[in-house]
């Protein structure tokens, strides 16, 4: 039988990548409004890959717009304190120093087990470092995971940003229209016809 973790990963994967099957569920018990942003990514599904190995990483979402990492937790807590766990620690260490590196806004996704509505809550860790394009826009908008005075993280679910609301802060740009035809381009019937 697969973890906890793997099945939330999953589910994660698959509301990402626009699955209808992962969003027909998810939106079961959410709100008309969360439902409605769900639906976006059915238009502009990003492309989901889980991880290999234990950077801090679990999934890395890809689309033409945007990608980020993702490290997936869940709990049945709505507040998770890192300085219980030093793998957590050391996790968010490994993460942020890998996004700083290649300029990448690292993602915490956080799944809150039994909750109604959208269960989905995401952060981003406290950085000084500048990003560039999509990525610096995004940081300003997702909510930093708290730090502690004694420099720990603390993630509390209910001052997260609801996954279906990133989605919705995502699908503002929509795709570029089509490249119109070039002036006196010949259409596909005409290029053969003597």
């Amino acid at each position: 039988m697969a973890a906890a973790g793997d099945i939330y990963e999953r589910e994660l994967k698959g509301l990402l990548s626009g699955d209808p099957k992962a969003i027909a569920k998810m939106a079961k018990t959410c709100s008309e409004h969360e439902r409605a942003c769900y639906g976006l990514v059915l238009e502009d599904p990003f492309l989901v890959t889980r991880a290999a190995g234990s950077f801090g990483v679990d999934l890395v979402a890809m689309r033409w717009d945007f990608s980020f990492p993702i490290e997936v937790k869940s709990s049945a807590e709505e507040t998770m304190h890192f300085s219980r766990n030093p793998r957590l620690t050391e996790q968010a260490a490994n993460m942020k120093e890998a996004c700083r590196a290649s300029g990448l806004l690292p993602v915490y996704a956080f799944r809150l087990k039994g909750a109604r509505g959208d269960p989905w809550r995401v952060f981003t860790i406290p950085t000084r470092c500048e990003l560039r394009g999509k990525n610096e826009s995004m940081r300003r908008a997702i909510p930093e995971l708290e730090v502690t005075g004694n420099g720990n993280y603390v993630m509390r679910w209910g001052d997260g940003m609801k996954l279906c609301d990133l989605i919705s802060s995502m699908s503002d740009g929509r795709r570029e229209a089509p490249m119109a035809e070039p002036p006196g381009a010949a259409a596909p019937d005409e290029i053969y016809e003597e």
